[in-house]
This record gives C-alpha cells, structure tokens and sequence, in this order.
C-alpha cells in the first residue's frame, strides 16, 4: 500500500502541471485550462443561440433544433476525431491539440447550454415580455436586462451540471494524445508498470473533488439569502 502510494508521490508535479517548466503544462492544470477554455467559449455561444432560438421561433430555431440535435446525437469522441482531422485542412496548420480538443468540447457543449438557456427562456412568465414592451423596451433589451438575469440564475443548476460533465470529456483528449489528468496519468502507468490501481484511483478521485467543488460553488451562488 506505501509502495503504491509512493508512485503517486514521486510522480506528483507530472500529475498535477505536466511539464510546465518547460513551457507544456499537462495533467490537472491542462484539464481545468481545456474546461474553462471551453466554458468561456460555450456559455456566451449557447445564450446567444438560446437567445436566436426565442426570439426567432420560425425557420431560425428549427434550424437551431436540428444542428442541436445532430451535434448531440454523435458520440463526443467522434466530433474530437472529425476536428482533429478537419481544423488543419480548414485552416492550412496544425494547430495545438488540447486548442482541437476544446473547440471540438465547446462546440458540443454549446448544444447543451442552448437547450438549458432556452428552456429557462421558455418558463418564464409571458407578461413579463409583454410589460417590458409597453414600457418601450427592445426585444434585445428585454432579454439582455431583464430576462436573461433570471433565467441564468434559474438555470444554474443545469447549467453547472454541464459543466460537471465537462470536467470529465475533458477525458476524452486522450484518444488523440493531450496529456490532460488522464493521458498522464497512463503514461505514467506505462512507464512504472506497478501499482496501476493506485494511480487510477488517485486520477478518479481527482475529479471526483472536481466535479463535487462545482457543485458545491454551485449550491452556494444559488442558495437563498437568510
């Protein structure tokens, strides 16, 4: 047991910032880099479908709806794949894989926050729209100032549960070799070839405290003031 710990102690820095010294972080720091990359991209992205999607319930949401569902019909590692090999041809060069990886994420992801965001959109009182227009408001104005304020924070829990689910596709870069949490975590499986349990449920553990200090923020921001 000692000796099995002692794996994740001696390789610890790797777990935790990869080779940041050298210019390349890598394990945990890259996996929270990718998520929140991906949350700042996917978040405005998705309000500002949701936003489209209400205000324009006609052609403009019914083609929201399909590219939604499609996107979210294909398992996520096939749209990792298909970004992977499309980016360099798109844009004439490689670029950074854990960049690849968090757009193809963010892209996913932003189908998700779309539906949740629009959903909130949808539940709100019809009246309140209305009386935002008799009093002048822009349809624009009403959503930015008054709408979408509490929607956001109705929705947090969905939303937060995204990005939940987040932390873990973060997982997925492995398949084309990003050493986030869990592409390090098997290169150091490869190189010691001892103690693979030990390092697995450290790496488990690791986001499990991840995900469970999300959630926690979470029911923070939304709890009620006494």
């Amino acid at each position: 047991m000692l000796a099995g710990f002692s794996v994740i102690t001696d390789n610890l820095d790797y777990l935790l910032w990869g080779r940041i010294s050298a210019g390349q972080p890598g394990g945990v720091l890259l996996t929270l880099l990718m998520a929140f990359g991906v949350a700042a991209l996917a978040l405005p992205a998705g309000i500002a479908l949701a936003g489209l999607a209400w205000r324009y319930p006609g052609v403009i949401r019914q083609t929201l709806f399909a590219w939604a569902e499609l996107i979210r019909g294909i398992p996520l590692i096939f749209v990792i794949f298909w970004m992977w090999y499309l980016l360099p041809l798109m844009t004439g060069g490689d670029l950074p894989g854990a960049l690849t990886v968090t757009l193809a994420l963010a892209w996913f992801t932003a189908a998700a926050v779309m539906h949740s965001v629009l959903a909130g959109l949808r539940a709100l009182p019809v009246g309140q729209y209305e009386a935002a227009q008799s009093q002048g408001f822009g349809a624009l104005q009403t959503l930015w100032h008054l709408l979408l304020p509490q929607v956001l924070r109705n929705t947090l829990p969905s939303l937060s549960g995204i990005f939940i689910s987040l932390l873990k596709d973060t997982s997925l870069a492995f398949i084309v070799n990003v050493p986030e949490l869990t592409t390090v975590a098997g290169q150091v499986n490869n190189r010691v070839q001892i103690y693979p349990a030990a390092i697995f449920i450290f790496t488990g553990l690791v986001y499990y405290l991840l995900c469970c200090t999300v959630e926690q923020l979470a029911k923070r921001i939304t709890r009620p003031a006494l």
